[in-house]
C-alpha cells in the first residue's frame, strides 16, 4: 500500500469490509483520545486542520488516478470530521463538573458527527452533491462535525441543567 493509500484511508481503517465510514470514525476517535492524554487541544486543532489540506490534495490525486469519486475506503475525512466534533464536545465538557462528563463528550461527539454524515442535512448533503474532487469530499464531513460537535456540546449543557 502506498503512502497517499495508507493516509486516505487513515492506516486502512477504511478498508473495512463493513461501514467503512463508521470504522474509520471510531478509529478516529480512539487516537483523538489518546492525542488529547498527552497534547493539548492546539495540537488536536493542528492536525486537523493539516490533515483536511493534505488531505483535499491526496484525495484529488487518487481520484485522478482512479477515476473515481467519495471512493467508500477514503475516510480521512471522517477523521478530520469527528475530531472537529470532539474538540467542540471535549472544551464544553472542560467547563462542567459533572460526573463522567469527558466521558459523555466523547460518546455524543461521536454519536452526532456519525449522525450528521450519514444523515447529511441541508448544506452538509448539497456539498457532498455538488462539490466534487477533495473539497467535496472533505467539505461535508467537516460540515458535519461542526454540527456534531455543536449538537453535543447542547446536550452537554442540556445534562449540566439537570445534573
Amino acid at each position: 500500500m502506498n503512502l497517499n493509500r495508507l493516509f486516505i484511508t487513515f492506516f486502512g481503517t477504511g478498508l473495512a469490509p463493513k461501514a467503512p465510514g463508521t470504522v474509520g470514525s471510531l478509529a478516529a476517535l480512539i487516537v483523538g483520545v489518546g492525542i488529547l492524554q498527552f497534547f493539548p487541544m492546539d495540537t488536536l486543532f493542528m492536525l486537523t486542520l493539516a490533515i483536511t489540506i493534505i488531505g483535499i490534495f491526496e484525495i484529488n490525486k487518487y481520484e485522478r488516478e482512479t477515476g473515481s469519486h467519495d471512493d467508500k475506503s477514503i475516510v480521512i475525512d471522517e477523521v478530520a470530521g469527528m475530531w472537529i466534533a470532539m474538540m467542540f464536545a471535549i472544551s464544553t465538557a472542560e467547563t462542567m463538573s459533572y460526573p463522567f462528563v469527558w466521558e459523555i463528550a466523547i460518546v455524543s461527539s461521536f454519536a452526532t458527527f456519525r449522525l450528521f454524515d450519514i444523515w447529511k442535512p441541508s448544506t452538509i448533503g448539497t456539498i457532498d452533491r455538488k462539490v466534487k474532487g477533495g473539497l467535496g469530499v472533505m467539505g461535508d464531513d467537516l460540515l458535519a462535525g461542526v454540527a456534531g460537535g455543536l449538537l453535543s456540546a447542547l446536550i452537554l449543557m442540556g445534562l449540566d441543567k439537570i445534573l
